[in-house]
């Protein structure tokens, strides 16, 4: 157990402080003046020669200031109707229209796979070929995005409107008795999670793994995002039910197996792709509230008034920091600075931007702002900490203190610091020399988090582990407050080291 925080065809598989500028950030409206953004919609299709046209016809007609541009991706999963033949045609006579197809039926969940990789635009709407959802609503899925800072916007069929049509009280009811399940395990309150209109940001869905094929996507997609922390708002919207008779393709069964994918979404962890950033491992972490409060309790009273953090993240440490004077969250990670973003709706003190520790350019409008910087699991992993703890100087101001955590023992790098592009290890004497070569005037240096060190050694060094396993996480959390207790008494020293250093001048 060890933790430290931080047209074509396709194949089966185919913010600042005060007296900052607003360079870099990026609120939505508060004051409910209107900002465009780019739509795309994924439109799912087999078999629906007779009303695919007119579907289509509807989504390209819509027309709101809300939405700056409309891309429509149709991925036709293999139908044997003349679908593709519909979709082709309509493709030739619109730009705006992208054509892919499956050479075999794979599920209304691939399909979306498939579309979203050509996705460009700031926010990606599922619709389906059928004419059950009216396009007509999906500016009122982007407003929440421009207004709120929402994440995702699920359309429900049984939110209050003006108006509704009457629905299927037996499949009403089923989907009602889902949709509790669902709210159960994610702990979101929706009405309606099998919904199709399901909106999200584009980055941010391009970043969850998506594993199922078939409807199941619609709970696979609920849990994910609730547990990423995403900022999920619902909006009313019209629904015209068609029967079997007609074509509607989902079931009972259906239902069924959503409930197992519920059950398998609790108990497994499966939130972030592969990426440049080493997202996985860094995120796991998130699981462990007990430790990440144990972090904040010794980094806070250090604290000022006035705080920059690098590499933020999602916001685990900002959140037991703030409120402040004024406080900057930054990272790299454009998903991780959507999230913090949104987050600082409502938060007059924080300001969120995109900040490169080792590029001096990202720090010319930041000379002296700050009382404190915070950079927590950063500085192993830049190819100068020179010119890093040089940048982060001139951010404070003279007395300003710098707070950095980094990795200890040498002894203990292997595969988890290798997935973390880690460059180095830390001794005691040298952080306190890379802070002293940067003008920095050092305090204090202390362990922190020894009892994650036996851990550290078996995953990475013994096992060869590139990630922690679930279980590992969940005892080390459930154990946390008493292993808090005893970490000043191990005869080793922390898996991390603390410095706090001031500028002198």
């Amino acid at each position: 157990m060890t933790l430290e925080s931080q047209t074509a065809t396709v194949g089966p598989s185919s913010g600042s402080a005060p007296g900052l500028q607003a360079t870099g950030t990026n609120r939505a409206s508060s004051s409910g003046a209107t900002r465009s953004l780019a739509v795309s919609v994924i439109v799912p299709v087999f078999n629906e020669r007779h009303l695919v046209g007119a579907s289509l016809a509807r989504l390209l007609k819509i027309q709101d200031p809300v939405i700056s541009r409309l891309q429509v991706i149709v991925v036709d999963d293999c139908s044997s109707d003349g679908s593709w033949d519909i979709v082709a045609a309509l493709a030739q006579a619109d730009p705006r229209v992208l054509t892919l197809r499956h050479n075999r039926n794979l599920g209304k969940g691939a399909a979306i796979r498939t579309g979203l990789e050509r996705a460009d635009g700031d926010v990606t709407v599922v619709h389906d070929a059928d004419l059950e959802y009216n396009p007509a609503d999906i500016p009122d899925l982007v407003r929440p995005f421009v207004l709120e800072g929402a994440d995702a916007v699920f359309g429900s069929r049984y939110l209050a409107a003006p108006y509704r049509r009457a629905l299927g009280y037996r499949h009403s009811l089923m989907n009602r008795a889902l949709t509790s399940v669902s709210n159960w395990v994610t702990d979101l309150d929706l009405t309606d999670v099998e919904t199709c209109y399901k909106a999200v940001r584009t980055r941010l869905l391009k970043s969850i793994p998506i594993r199922n094929n078939d409807f199941r996507i619609e709970v696979e997609l609920a849990t994910k995002l609730a547990k990423r922390r995403a900022r999920v708002f619902e909006v009313p919207i019209r629904y015209l039910p068609r029967s079997y008779r007609e074509g509607k393709k989902i079931g009972f069964r259906d239902g069924l197996l959503a409930i197992g994918a519920l059950v398998h979404f609790l108990f497994v962890d499966d939130l972030y792709k592969d990426d440049q950033y080493g997202s996985p491992l860094l995120r796991q972490p998130e699981r462990t509230r007990r430790f990440l409060c144990w972090l904040g309790d010794t980094l806070r009273p250090i604290a000022g008034d006035r705080v920059l953090e690098i590499g933020a993240g999602i916001g685990t440490l900002t959140e037991q920091f703030i409120p402040r004077e004024s406080y900057l969250a930054s990272d790299i990670d454009p998903v991780y600075l959507d999230y913090l973003r949104a987050y600082s709706l409502g938060k007059p003190y924080l300001d969120v931007r995109h900040i490169d520790v080792s590029n001096a350019a990202d720090f010319e409008e930041l000379d002296g702002r700050f009382d404190t910087v915070l950079i927590v699991n950063v500085l192993a992993q830049v190819p100068d900490e020179h010119v890093a703890l040089e940048n982060v100087k001139r951010a404070l101001e003279v007395g300003g203190r710098v707070v950095v955590l980094v990795p200890q023992h040498s002894a203990l790098y292997g595969t988890l610091d290798e997935t973390l592009e880690r460059r180095r290890r830390y001794s005691r004497d040298g952080l306190q020399t890379a802070l002293e070569g940067a003008g920095f005037q050092v305090e204090r240096i202390f362990d922190f988090n020894g009892v994650s060190v036996p851990g550290w050694w078996l995953n990475g060094r013994v096992l060869k582990r590139r990630t922690f396993s679930r279980v590992q996480l969940k005892l080390l959390d459930m154990a946390m407050p008493l292993l808090k207790r005893v970490d000043h008494l191990l005869p080793f020293g922390g898996l991390s080291l603390i410095a706090v250093a001031r500028r002198v001048n």
